[in-house]
């Protein structure tokens, strides 16, 4: 299976800019924080506008919080930007400003955890280290395991599962680590999987086995309108787009619900990500 993964990949993978080869593991690092839980056509342009801007964890660290939190712009999960640059900082001051390779330093780093570390390892520096994340975990429940899903995580089954499907050599492991990554993307999606297109079809588990329905315990989906995390992001929408700080007026604007509004302004400043001004004006954290 993993040679076919691999030989699939090589032909078949995307274009995008953190994975071409000039790509540094700052860059790698970068577009990790980024990828967390948004799809990858609103990150390309952020990426690469956020690359030119700071090439290097100094250069990024050197910026104020309101310039990274502008940058973000839309990505959601604005918190991520604000980790990211608390990252920079120690990578800057400690690291000789340049990203570590080793996954214990990385997970070391504010706001690192474990996909995070193994996803620069592998992809940053060609490491061999299983790198494991939702599609991994569908592809891999499906063509080893025979399951239509994966089910919750189960994080070192989870890592000695993809841990098995990967060889010796470095470079080849790292490759195949990302591809396995791809399939997951392109074609074994989780609703309307291309088993037809699939380059592991012959072999798969749960094709062999009929693909029988999954009927385990599934993820809550997650809805949007009207929760905490809009309201916050239109806040945050209204301080990005002004000039100076703003009245508590301009701000309740935003959103209707006086209550959900201030509730979520408080967790706004409380997450550094605004600041209340002595005058009582509000603004992105300097």
């Amino acid at each position: 299976m993993p040679d076919l993964v691999l030989d699939w990949y090589l032909v078949n993978k995307r274009d995008l800019p953190w994975r071409r080869p000039e790509t540094t593991p700052w860059g790698v690092l970068v577009s990790e924080f980024m990828l967390q839980q948004t799809p990858v056509a609103r990150v390309e342009p952020i990426w690469l506008d956020w690359m030119q801007r700071w090439p290097t964890p100094s250069a990024f660290a050197a910026a104020s919080r309101a310039d990274v939190l502008r940058a973000w712009g839309k990505l959601g999960y604005p918190r991520r930007a604000l980790r990211l640059h608390a990252a920079a900082e120690v990578i800057a001051t400690q690291q000789g400003d340049a990203v570590p390779s080793d996954i214990d330093a990385l997970e070391a780093l504010p706001g690192i955890g474990s996909y995070t570390a193994r996803a620069v390892a592998a992809f940053g520096y060609g490491r061999r280290c299983p790198v494991v994340d939702t599609n991994v975990r569908r592809v891999v429940a499906r063509a080893v395991h025979g399951a239509g899903d994966a089910g919750p995580a189960r994080v070192k089954a989870d890592l000695a599962d993809v841990d098995a499907l990967l060889p010796a050599d470095d470079t080849t492991a790292a490759t195949i680590s990302i591809g396995l990554m791809e399939l997951g993307a392109l074609v074994c999606t989780a609703r309307t999987p291309r088993c037809g297109s699939c380059p592991v079809h012959e072999v798969c588990a749960w094709q062999l086995a009929g693909r029988p329905e999954y009927t385990g315990p599934r993820k809550a989906v997650q809805t949007y309108a009207g929760t905490d995390r809009q309201v916050r992001g239109r806040l945050l929408d209204v301080l990005r787009d002004a000039e100076h700080p703003v009245e508590k007026a301009v701000l309740d604007l935003a959103w209707s619900d006086a209550g959900q509004r201030d509730r979520c302004l408080h967790s706004l400043l409380d997450d550094g990500l605004a600041e209340q001004h002595d005058d009582g004006r509000f603004a992105l954290p300097a």
